[in-house]
């Protein structure tokens, strides 16, 4: 393969390049990982209108999200361990996300600290915050983070406990590795020299950069893994936000929506915008896919928040097909990371272009100049 094409053809190159027990992680669900399986597949039952001899010289993905004019209705979205696919990956992404005018938000698991990755491209970044049980500590991030000019905060709702994800338990990401397991791991670990070269020895330190005060001893991700574990809070409601809200000054967003009732509730708490998302069917198997439960979320709160859809987003296509149905703009996790481990910044880069362009044919087959003038009616 010369030239990656799409998403597929990144995650393919991924596959190759990164240790079984890396690729797994990022590609892997929960449980069975139906509902990781239905988020893609059911883009595919949603059929375009199309609309031929209409002037569409003007065609353009240009949007506006957040108050941010952007060049596409997209966010890279928060990817946990995102600098173990490539040296300092998730600066490299946010690199290419600066290039090509949209936002990037990062992880409070991230490799890279929130201070070195808005030092390499400057402000208006998102952040993701996981709710902690450690709130002094979640204060100080929040406050790291509007210090260091982020503009949004994505509040993720539906960690109240991790996922199980069976390719973790397997691969030893939790630990328990018989020692013919750790054998295994190791001979996999040996048999990918550059990226053992590249990530593994060039690309250290290789621990969570946000949390280095909270785990001072830490030397590597499985030191941080076990204090993350224990400090996702299962007591939390939606009273919680109040707390948040008195914390960071600038927009916050709710991921973690799957049901109309707490789409209106996060309304009710003010926010600036949600994220129709069932965690990229990493948590609750089972689940709907996130695209099917869009309709009635959009129907529930449609005007009184900004939409952000993620969940099986692999092409410019999808992301039309989900402003069609009402989201304002779709968040993007796989298929970043993908290009990421295929082939660092310029992948991201060129993953980002290839969606441009996608989307702008689009909407000149449906006929259309811009992306709000996407509606249901654009589907059959």
């Amino acid at each position: 393969m010369i030239t990656p094409a799409n998403t597929t053809d990144n995650r393919k190159r991924a596959k190759a390049r990164l240790p079984k027990m890396m690729f797994d992680y990022f590609d892997g669900g929960a449980f069975s990982e139906q509902t990781l399986r239905e988020n893609t597949g059911d883009f595919q039952r949603l059929h375009f209108r199309q609309r031929v001899m209409r002037d569409v010289s003007s065609a353009s993905a240009a949007a506006h999200i957040l108050g941010q004019d952007v060049a596409l209705p997209l966010v890279l979205a928060p990817v946990g361990l995102a600098g173990m696919l490539a040296r300092r990956g998730e600066v490299q992404a946010a690199r290419a996300a600066q290039k090509n005018d949209v936002s990037f938000c990062l992880s409070t698991v991230s490799i890279c600290s929130l201070e070195e990755v808005a030092d390499a491209t400057g402000p208006a970044n998102w952040f993701q915050l996981y709710v902690l049980k450690d709130r002094a500590y979640s204060e100080a991030l929040l406050n790291r983070a509007h210090k260091a000019g982020y503009s949004t905060l994505v509040f993720t709702v539906d960690l109240p406990k991790l996922g199980v994800r069976y390719r973790d338990v397997r691969n030893g990401m939790n630990g328990g590795l018989s020692p013919w397991g750790k054998l295994q791991k190791l001979s996999d670990l040996l048999s990918h020299p550059l990226w053992l070269w590249d990530v593994a020895i060039k690309g250290k330190p290789l621990t969570f950069g946000n949390l280095s005060d909270a785990v001072p001893s830490g030397r590597n991700p499985e030191d941080f893994k076990a204090w993350v574990d224990k400090q996702f809070d299962a007591s939390v409601t939606w009273q919680d936000l109040e707390w948040v809200r008195q914390h960071w000054p600038g927009k916050l967003v709710i991921k973690g929506i799957m049901d109309p009732d707490d789409a209106r509730s996060a309304v009710g708490v003010g926010a600036d915008g949600i994220v129709v998302s069932n965690h990229g069917g990493r948590q609750l198997d089972g689940a709907p896919s996130s695209i099917s439960a869009l309709p009635a979320i959009v129907e529930a709160v449609s005007g009184k928040t900004e939409i952000l859809f993620d969940g099986g987003v692999q092409s410019g296509q999808d992301i039309v097909r989900a402003l069609c149905l009402g989201a304002n703009g779709c968040m993007v996790g796989r298929a970043w990371a993908y290009a990421l481990a295929a082939g660092g910044e310029a992948a991201v880069s060129q993953m980002l272009e290839n969606f441009r362009y996608e989307v702008e044919l689009t909407l000149a087959l449906l006929g259309k100049n811009s992306v709000e003038q996407l509606g249901p009616d654009d589907l059959l």
